[in-house]
């Protein structure tokens, strides 16, 4: 017979484990969603990123992007300025004052500078401009505004694309810090709550789970295996905050574990939920994981929904609150086996309390008696019996009753006074 305990709702849980010092585990991934993960010596990385410039620059952080923009216009500012100068100074406008220059009020390299801020930035003071006499320099200045308006698209679409990423709507979901082990149904089940903060909520959303191993050999190879969590609801609509479980049965990672092989495990669940925003129609998705430490055994989600005459109420203060409830300390599949002989006693007693026969009912009969009364039962042949009597002879009396029992039937006869005896 398995061990059968259970949690008290008023009882701290207290399982033996063993006293030597465990060491920290790495997290996979972080509660806030983002992965532990580094990436050493990838062949030609700066490549790579180069050639998805988009993706990087919207990947990387906000400072790091205003300092790149800042500085491709800087640098934009400066390289026509110097082209500006080299203009003047081969046309002779440095040295002459007197001659028809190719852009006015340009003597100087600052003055280039600022009339290449100025053309680009179309500030336009009105002391400098174009002239007619270079056709060089009327050259520039049409490259440079075409090179502007690509600067101006460019970093208008990162700032844009980088204010609606995935992420900033992905902080708005959020999972329960603690994951919990109750019954439901008859059956032991994992759960964890998620629920939408914002009042627009998403068209449709999906939840998955996976169970994460690390395991390290002697020789140092690493292998990092996954292993898929049924979920029994899986397609959700989160307008209000749902329980996502899963039933602990043959098959799932949990079945033969109960709460003393939980804390000793070594594991991560890894659970998401990908869904698409009503408001601007991206697709979403938001991660966390949970540690066996993380895992509360014995205990329900406290319910946060009220409802009113009016509307729905919903208090967020109680999203992460539990309760401890009674539920067994072994294994599911040891609940199961207990279960399944305690109904088996339950059967086994009941037939055992009831007799084969009632005592109110007759014995069966045997076949000889069934053919016998089906003899009795069945009629005999009827009997004629013919009495020649004479004419001076008076004819018996036979009754109706004697005539049926015996099954006979009697028929006179007057005797002809030519036959002889």
């Amino acid at each position: 017979m398995p061990k059968y305990l259970s949690v008290s709702p008023f009882e701290e849980i207290s399982v033996k484990t063993e006293n030597r010092p465990h060491p920290k585990k790495q997290r996979y991934l972080r509660k806030e969603g983002r992965c532990k993960v580094v990436f050493r010596h990838v062949p030609e990385e700066w490549l790579l990123f180069v050639n998805d410039i988009f993706t990087t620059l919207v990947e990387i952080r906000w400072r790091v992007m205003f300092l790149i923009f800042a500085s491709s216009y800087i640098l934009s500012w400066l390289v026509f300025g110097v082209l500006y100068f080299v203009i003047a100074l081969a046309h002779g406008d440095l040295r002459d004052h007197n001659n028809d220059p190719c852009v006015f009020e340009v003597r100087s390299f600052t003055a280039s500078f600022l009339f290449s801020l100025e053309t680009q930035t179309t500030i336009g003071y009105g002391f400098r401009g174009m002239s007619e006499n270079c056709m060089i320099a009327i050259i520039i200045v049409t490259i440079q505004d075409v090179i502007s308006c690509f600067i101006d698209t460019f970093v208008i679409g990162i700032v844009v694309a980088k204010m609606a990423s995935a992420r900033k709507r992905a902080q708005t979901i959020s999972f329960s810090n603690h994951a919990v082990i109750n019954l439901r149904d008859g059956y032991l089940c994992l759960s964890w709550r998620v629920g939408d903060f914002r009042r627009y909520h998403m068209v449709e959303g999906t939840c998955c789970a996976h169970m994460l191993r690390t395991i390290v050999h002697t020789t140092g190879l690493v292998d990092v295996t996954y292993e898929d969590v049924v979920i029994q609801q899986k397609d959700i609509i989160l307008i209000t905050p749902t329980t996502i479980f899963h039933r602990i049965e043959p098959g799932s990672p949990l079945y033969k574990m109960s709460l003393e092989d939980l804390r000793k495990a070594d594991f991560e669940l890894v659970v998401s939920f990908t869904y698409t925003d009503d408001s601007t129609g991206m697709l979403h998705q938001t991660r966390t994981s949970y540690t066996p430490d993380e895992i509360l055994w014995g205990h329900l989600f406290q319910e946060m929904i009220r409802v009113t005459k009016k509307h729905f109420r919903i208090d967020y203060n109680l999203f992460n609150n539990t309760d401890k409830v009674l539920v067994p300390l072994v294994s599911a599949e040891e609940y199961k086996q207990t279960k399944n002989e305690e109904e088996q006693k339950k059967l086994w007693l009941s037939a055992r309390a009831s007799p084969k026969h009632s005592p109110r009912c007759s014995p069966r009969p045997s076949l000889r008696s069934l053919q016998q009364s089906h003899k009795e039962n069945c009629l005999n042949p009827p009997t004629a019996m013919i009495e020649h009597k004479g004419d001076n002879q008076p004819e018996p009396n036979v009754t109706a009753t004697q005539s049926e029992n015996q099954h006979q039937e009697t028929l006179t006869v007057s005797k002809d006074p030519t036959i002889t005896e």
